[in-house]
């Protein structure tokens, strides 16, 4: 009885524990209405579409836990991804690593500016967020030119996506690396540290000689730099550059990392949480239609299924909170 309590105490104590409770049933009830769902291939071509979330969740962890947010990631993708396009449309650039370190770059220039208004102008991420949104999307729409770039005239780009390595996209191992890198970097590296103390305590941060100034420049450039990679593969995924590409995606994004266990006020989340959060996401987008639930409906079940999903996690956390406050009366 002793050992049931305790298994039962160690799945509902843990954020991550929760969530994959939560994707064991999801993947079990759906399953039961589309025996496909778990082959190969749909959690493959899954992974592959949801891929562009997966990766920014981790720029916006990163942004979460210092206290901030970023709603212009999905126009700097738009921006990037579209100048990726036209560039490939008019023959200017066609090699296709060239063109990936161009978006990457770009992004991480709209990342700094986004930072440098935020961390030396001292405006609120909210308003310098939604300022560069409006920014970035505009400049999508002027790259265009009332043009958009079709899988025609993508040449060779278009099929970097259907390079599969052990029955998954390349695309998915680069979500695969990108998570391993920030494992590593938020769990054993002096900047995944500051990362944590500043979203903890900015105060304290600063006094122990932190310069938080510059961690939030950094971490807002880092979140542009992810959001310019995704940029040049929705391009590769999709064969097609729209200037209103993954528009509101940055609200998907923000989702994801809420759901992994993510706190909006900072100092608290991990990687794993946002890749448990992103694969709830992906696992809801794929599920909605094989269930047979009307397009028009989709939005709101998912706002449901989301909104059900983060009070589970509120209920953990407080769970979590009372179990370490017994350990220290004891």
């Amino acid at each position: 009885m002793k050992e049931k309590k305790s298994i039962i105490k160690m799945l509902t104590g843990s954020r991550e524990a929760s969530l994959v409770i939560v994707l064991i049933v999801l993947c079990a009830l759906v399953s039961l209405r589309s025996p496909s769902f778990l082959s190969l291939q749909s959690i493959a071509d899954m992974l592959m579409n949801n891929t562009v979330v997966m990766i920014m969740a981790l720029g916006m962890l990163c942004v979460l836990l210092i206290g901030g947010i970023d709603i212009s990631i999905a126009s700097t993708l738009g921006f990037t991804g579209m100048t990726v396009g036209m560039l490939l449309k008019y023959h200017v650039i066609e090699n296709t690593f060239l063109l990936f370190l161009l978006a990457i770059g770009m992004g991480t220039i709209c990342g700094t500016l986004v930072g440098l208004a935020i961390s030396r102008g001292k405006v609120a991420p909210i308003i310098a967020t939604m300022g560069f949104m409006y920014i970035f999307r505009g400049l999508a729409y002027m790259v265009s030119n009332s043009e958009w770039a079709g899988a025609d005239a993508l040449g060779s780009f278009k099929d970097f996506a259907q390079i599969k390595i052990a029955g998954f996209s390349i695309v998915v191992w680069i979500m695969v690396l990108c998570y391993i890198i920030f494992f590593v970097v938020m769990k054993w590296t002096k900047f995944g540290r500051t990362i944590y103390a500043v979203g903890s305590n900015r105060e304290a941060a600063q006094i122990s000689g932190i310069n938080v100034a510059n961690v939030e420049l950094r971490v807002y450039a880092m979140m542009g730099a992810l959001a310019g990679l995704c940029g040049a593969l929705s391009v590769s995924i999709y064969a097609s550059a729209q200037p209103n590409m993954q528009y509101a995606k940055e609200m998907d994004v923000i989702a994801a990392c809420v759901i992994g266990g993510v706190s909006m006020s900072g100092g608290r989340g991990s990687v794993g949480g946002a890749l448990l959060g992103s694969l709830v996401l992906a696992v809801i987008a794929k599920a909605l239609p094989l269930v047979g639930i009307d397009a028009l409906a989709q939005n709101t079940v998912k706002g449901v299924i989301i909104l059900a999903v983060i009070i589970l996690n509120v209920i953990t956390q407080r769970m979590m909170n009372k179990q370490n406050l017994e350990r220290r009366e004891l």
